[in-house]
Parts: structure tokens; C-alpha cells; sequence
């Protein structure tokens, strides 16, 4: 208990009294920080924000306790809790903001946190993430638009991509704006002024403002809380400006009632006039001053005044049930947790529901009647896919044969393989990088293809599988900050060739060579400077790659990211991208015997005496498996999962509903009464007592369940056979070109 006691003096004592006890700085900034309360009697300080994003304390206490309902008692043991933590940022303890994904375990004080660019959200229960999981925005282009060079607060010129520091309005998208200076107008204008500088947009953009991790304070706007801040508003214009001023007080004179009493533009306000000096009647008092005639046509009478509207409270930072709890938890109960990607797709397939849409594919031209589909005017993502292959020959698409599973599954396939080859991306098979194509842009081709692969991978299509490590970290941030570099570039492009020249440059003089017979290039980057040593050539290179990959494809994007986030692939992707980074990037697995079996769950018959005969079938169908893997079997692996699933391999969200194995049983019999022993019959007192006969004896598929039926055969040879036979006529049956 000694040892306690000594721990919690050391943790409090050795923090300087100026200093935050939860984040060890002196900073007093309101608006980056939140106000520093100091309790003298209890000789600490405490940053209003480290206490909201504090992992360890809560409001417990009522608005006038302590630092705004945080109890010191609780402050104290925070202070314990987190000087055992290790911040991620500076390495030092006393971490006690955290990422709000459970499997993340990165720990921060709140000033590193915005140096490592965690947002902290200050609504609702006041969650944190890492640059990892952290929310991001994204971009929505129109016919004229233009990615803007500056902030629309401080007016300083800004990159126009959009990042951790760099924000945008959600309503107008022209208003672009360095996160530090968005909070610094939040701290000032408060919840009933903070709202868009170009468009005047407040609801959406105060909530897309809190997502990303932007304070509001919930009060009036500082300049309005000042003391008699605007008292010169209250004084009354009492000056005439006629070109002539008939009174003989002066101008500034004004009688209470009379041809002498100043009357001011019932407009401006900021004009006045004896009614003598205007030759007006003694009883006007509804007069515009000149400016305002003109500038309302000669109807200036007729402008009224525009009337007030009362204000609403949007923003509530505790949020109480109507059951009062001792604690206002800052958590979700129930914090966001990962898993395998089958698991987050069948999440999300959760949302598909019929009836499904009607999908006709001519021949083999999937992508055109992917684009078809979702173009459409009433697409509706979370229907269901019901495909129809048809060909006028008739030949080739034996649709008729195909039930609708199966033929969806082959659809998604061609699909991917058509949205590999597409004009959008560029780059060797498996690792595609976007192209740049003008018609795709004017097209929208980028949004339909993001939207296709999400289709594809929620309605349990193969994994995507091509992309490029260097493009998945473009649309992902995976790695999270990460620089690429020139071998993330396409190969064999003008670009790269460009760039590999500089970057191979050895000598100063090879490098000014280089960077010569590319200053075309260069201008077009905004790199085209003067060379002086070897030391920048690493920099140059550097921001030629970030041009080339990310500032010029900047608009494809953002546009193949919207796509994606139908049906909510991007932001689950976005969320867990160590998850996904497989689905995406990696090639298809090599089916197994292994994979195949742990795909089926065995249902065995309750009657003791098929039991006894379905047994050995489990090994048959084991090891035919083994023999299809090593190719001792006429047909493959991915022949037997068609046969079984529909689909050539394993879908990205894995099989709907699981797939099964049951048993077909002959009931062919000898006469009743006789039985084979040895080389003769004999007669029994069991009649009805069965044989297997296996010939004419053949597996069964039921795709859309994922059923298939195994034949109980007496050998495995006779199982072997039954199998390849039922399998080849169903391979003989699908197109061509597999």
C-alpha cells in the first residue's frame, strides 16, 4: 500500500503546476488545446481536450464540479493510469489518449496525437483514431470543376489534396481550408456562427466539421460575448446630408419633432436629412437616402427589412438517457472490432435483399452490361443480381442450362477480368496502376469501375486481386505515410522513364542532363528548378512521383473512392486496410484438397446402417480430392468447386450459406428373402435386405444452396468414376475460354 502511495505522489509531483498533468505541456491555446484550467488548492492544470479525449476519466460530476464535471478524484487517477502508458509520438509515459479500434493499441498524450495526425471527434462519446482508421473525406467533381489554390480562411496557398491538414465544405466543395485555421474560426465564430465562408452552409458542414475531428464550443461567437463590444451599433445617426443644410444649428443638429428633426434612410440608417433641408412634408418620416434609390431602381419603399430567425441548439456534448447514470461514458460499449475479410463482406451483404435486378450479358461482354446496369436510373445497389447470358448463335452460352447462381458467379468473374484490362488501369497483370484517360474522365468511367468492384465483392464475386501495392496505398493511406517511390511507377511509361533517368543520375552534370531534356515535365509538375547539387536530386524524384501518382490522378481518385463506397466497401476497407490489402492486391489462392474439404460441412444420416455405408464415402471423397489436386484425376479442383458452388474459386466474401455434403443411397435390392453369400444365394428370414449397386449411380449439385449430394458407391474406383462423369458433362456445359 506504501508503494501505491509513493507511485501516485511521484506521478502528480513531478509535474510543474503550469504544466497539463495529462499531456506535460505549458501551452495555454484555447482553440488548439481547449481551455487550461489550474486548481490552486490541488496545484494542478488540465487541458480542457486531454480530459474530453482521455480514455480512463469521465464526466461524473455536474457542469460546476470540478473541470467542467471531471472530478479531481477522477483527474488524479487518470494521472496514475496513463503514466504507466508510452506515447507513440514523443516515447514518453503518461500516453492516455487512445485509437478507438480495440485491436489498435496506439497510445498518445493529445498534443502528440495532432503531430501524428490522430482525429479526435468531440461529439457524441468523444472517440479518437489513428491515422489508420481515422475518417477521411472525399472528393465531388462536377462539369467546371477546379481544384482551388488557396485556403478560403487564411488566404495562404494550399495543396489541393486533400489530407489530414487540408479540409474541404461538404455543401459547395470549392471551399478548401487548413485544419488549424478551421479550428481557430470554430473556437471563434461558436456553435450559432461556425459555418462555411463561401457558401454559408451551416448544418452540413458544422457535422462533416465535428467528423473530422473539429471542436465547436457550444456558445455564442467571441466577438459577441465581448463587453459593450458593439455599443457604438446603439448610437442613433444625427446628421444632415443634404448638399444644402438649411438649419442655422449646423448639421449635426436635430430637433425632436419639427422641419428640424434629422430623420434617417429607413434602409441604411447611415444617412440623414432635416425634413426642411429635403423638402419634405412635416409628417414624413419613411425616407431612402439617394445611394439606396439608385441601388433598388427608384423602389426603394418598397425593400423591407429582413426579419430575424430564432435560434435551435445543434450540438449536445452530453448526450443523458432518461434513466440517470453516475457515468457519461465517452465509449461506444461496443468498440469496432476487426475481422477476416469474409466476415466484413458478409456484413455487408447483409443489406442485399430481392427482387433482383435483370442482368443479359451478350457473349462474353460483362463490363458492358456491368456498365449498363449502374447506369441505370433506378439502380439500387442492395438489390439482387439475377444474370442471363444469351448469344444469337446460341452456340457458345448454353444459357439455359445454367441455373441463376452459376451463372452470376461466372458473370463477377469476367467482370474483374474486364475491369482489369480496362482503359482506367495501366501496368503489368496483378499490379495495375489508374491511367490517365481524358474520355473515361468526361465518361465517369472511374466512379463505374469503383462501383462495379464493390458490387462485385458484396455479391460474392472472386477478390479484386490486381491492384498495385502503390495504388491501394493511394486510395487507402496503407501503409499509413508512406513515400512512394519511383519503382511504384508503371513501367515502361514516358513518365518513368523520365524519372528513372534523373533518379540513375550519378554525377551533377548527368543530373542537369536529365533534368534538361525533361523540363517539359518538370514545368507541367512545378518542379522545374534549378539544379545546384547531387542532394536535391532525392527530393526532386520524390516530388515527381508524388505528381505523377497522386497530384495528376487526383480527380480519377477521388472519383474510383466514391464509387467504392457503395454498399459501404470504401469505409470498411478505409477501416481495417490491413485486412483488405489481400483482397485487393493479392492473387487468387491456389485451391488445395485441404481448402476444397474444410469448405463443406458433412451431414451424416441418423439411420445406423447408412451411416455404416457413408463412412468410407468421406474417404473416397477425400482422397479424390488429393487426386484432383496432383492431377491423377481427369478434372480440376476448381472443376469440382463449380460443379459443387458455381463459382471457379473462392469468392472474396466467402460462400453464402456454407456449402454441405449429403449422401445419395441406392435402393436396388436382390428378391426379399435371399441374400449373396460366397458364389451363391441363399434365403434369409430379413426381407428387403439392400445392396449397393453402383452403376448409374451420380453425384448431384444444388448450386444455389451449395448443396451437393455425394453417390454412396461400394468401391472407390466406382466413386471415381461417378464423380469425373457427372463433373466433365457439367464442364462440357459452361462457355468456352474458361
Amino acid at each position: 500500500m506504501k508503494k501505491k502511495v509513493r507511485v501516485s505522489k511521484d506521478a502528480s509531483s513531478s509535474i510543474p503546476e503550469e504544466c497539463c498533468a495529462l499531456c506535460r505541456l505549458s501551452d495555454d491555446d484555447p482553440a488548439m488545446f481547449g481551455e487550461k484550467v489550474t486548481l490552486k488548492q490541488h496545484k494542478l492544470s488540465v487541458h480542457y481536450f486531454c480530459l474530453l479525449t482521455s480514455c480512463g476519466v469521465y464526466q461524473r460530476g455536474e457542469e460546476d464540479e470540478g473541470v467542467f464535471g471531471f472530478l479531481v478524484d477522477d483527474i488524479k487517477q487518470e494521472i496514475r493510469r496513463s503514466a504507466r502508458l508510452t506515447c507513440y509520438g514523443c516515447k514518453k509515459k503518461g500516453a492516455c489518449v487512445g485509437c478507438n479500434v480495440r485491436s489498435c493499441r496506439k497510445m498518445v498524450h493529445f498534443p502528440c496525437g495532432r503531430n501524428q495526425k490522430f482525429i479526435s471527434q468531440f461529439t457524441d462519446l468523444f472517440p479518437s483514431y489513428c491515422p489508420e482508421h481515422s475518417p477521411c473525406q472525399s472528393l465531388c467533381v462536377s462539369s467546371d470543376f477546379s481544384l482551388p489554390q488557396s485556403c478560403s480562411i487564411c488566404l495562404d496557398s494550399i495543396d489541393p489534396i486533400l489530407s489530414y491538414s487540408i479540409l474541404k465544405c461538404p455543401s459547395c466543395h470549392n471551399s478548401w481550408f487548413h485544419r488549424d485555421c478551421v479550428q481557430r474560426q470554430a473556437h471563434s465564430a461558436g456553435l450559432f456562427f461556425f459555418r462555411c465562408t463561401l457558401c454559408n452552409n451551416k448544418e452540413n458542414f458544422q457535422e462533416e466539421m465535428l467528423r473530422m475531428g473539429i471542436f465547436i464550443p457550444e456558445r455564442d461567437a467571441s466577438w459577441e460575448l465581448e463587453a459593450n463590444a458593439f455599443s457604438e451599433l446603439l448610437e442613433v445617426y444625427r446628421r444632415c446630408d443634404a448638399l444644402i443644410c438649411l438649419c442655422d444649428n449646423g448639421r449635426t443638429y436635430s430637433a425632436k419633432t419639427g422641419w428640424f428633426e434629422v430623420i434617417r434612410c429607413r434602409l441604411c440608417g447611415s444617412r440623414g436629412t432635416h425634413r426642411k433641408c429635403s423638402e419634405l412634408k412635416l409628417n414624413t418620416t419613411d425616407w431612402p437616402c439617394t445611394d439606396c434609390t439608385q441601388a433598388t431602381d427608384g423602389k426603394a419603399s418598397l425593400v423591407t427589412s429582413p426579419q430575424g430567425g430564432s435560434r435551435r441548439n445543434l450540438l449536445s456534448k452530453r448526450h443523458l438517457s432518461s434513466i440517470h447514470s453516475s457515468i457519461s461514458c465517452k465509449r461506444p460499449s461496443l468498440p469496432v472490432a476487426s475481422g477476416s475479410p469474409e466476415e466484413l463482406l458478409q456484413a455487408l451483404a447483409s443489406q442485399l435483399r430481392p427482387p433482383g435486378f435483370q442482368v443479359e450479358v451478350s457473349g462474353d461482354q460483362a463490363l458492358s452490361a456491368g456498365l449498363d446496369l449502374v447506369r441505370r436510373t433506378n439502380f439500387d445497389p442492395t438489390h439482387s443480381l439475377s444474370v442471363r447470358f444469351k448469344d444469337d448463335q446460341q452456340t457458345q452460352f448454353p444459357s439455359n442450362l445454367w441455373d441463376c447462381n452459376t451463372a452470376r458467379q461466372y458473370f463477377l468473374k469476367l467482370l474483374v477480368q474486364q475491369i482489369q484490362d480496362s482503359v482506367v488501369f495501366e501496368g503489368p497483370d496483378g499490379s495495375k496502376n489508374l491511367a490517365l484517360d481524358s474520355q473515361a474522365l468526361r465518361e465517369d468511367l472511374y466512379f463505374d469501375m469503383g462501383c462495379l468492384l464493390a458490387l462485385s465483392l458484396v455479391h460474392g464475386g472472386p477478390p479484386v486481386g490486381f491492384f498495385s501495392r502503390a495504388l491501394y496505398q493511394c486510395l487507402f493511406n496503407y501503409p499509413p505515410n508512406s513515400p512512394l517511390t519511383v519503382t511504384h511507377m508503371t513501367p515502361d511509361t514516358h513518365f518513368t522513364r523520365q524519372v528513372s533517368r534523373i533518379a540513375d543520375a550519378e554525377s551533377l552534370n548527368d543530373l542537369k542532363e536529365a533534368v534538361a531534356a525533361s523540363w517539359e515535365f518538370l514545368e507541367l509538375a512545378g518542379c522545374n528548378r534549378p539544379i545546384s547539387s547531387m542532394d536535391e536530386r532525392e527530393t526532386l524524384v520524390e516530388d515527381l512521383v508524388s505528381f505523377t501518382m497522386i497530384t495528376r490522378m487526383q480527380l480519377p481518385l477521388q472519383r474510383i473512392r466514391e464509387g467504392l463506397q457503395t454498399l459501404g466497401v470504401f469505409d470498411q476497407v478505409q477501416l481495417f486496410p490491413s485486412v483488405f490489402c489481400g483482397v485487393f492486391c493479392e492473387a487468387a489462392v491456389r485451391l488445395t484438397a485441404q481448402t476444397v474439404g474444410q469448405l463443406f460441412t458433412i451431414n451424416f444420416s441418423q439411420q445406423e446402417d447408412r451411416l455404416n455405408r457413408e463412412t468410407p464415402v468421406i474417404s473416397f471423397w477425400r482422397h479424390f480430392l488429393l487426386e484432383s489436386e496432383v492431377g491423377r484425376s481427369s478434372i480440376s479442383l476448381q472443376d469440382l468447386l463449380s460443379f459443387a458452388t458455381g463459382a471457379e474459386e473462392l469468392p472474396a466474401a466467402g460462400f453464402l450459406p456454407p456449402p454441405s455434403i449429403s449422401f445419395l443411397h441406392p435402393f436396388n435390392c436382390f428378391a426379399p428373402g435371399v441374400e449373396e453369400d460366397g458364389g451363391g444365394e441363399k434365403e434369409t428370414g430379413r426381407p428387403g435386405m439392400e445392396e449397393l449397386r453402383d452403376e448409374g449411380l451420380f453425384p448431384q449439385n444444388e448450386p444455389s444452396s451449395k448443396h451437393l449430394l455425394l453417390p454412396v458407391t461400394s468401391s472407390y474406383q466406382a466413386f471415381k468414376n461417378s464423380m469425373e462423369q457427372a463433373i466433365s458433362h457439367h464442364v462440357h456445359l459452361l462457355p468456352t475460354g474458361r
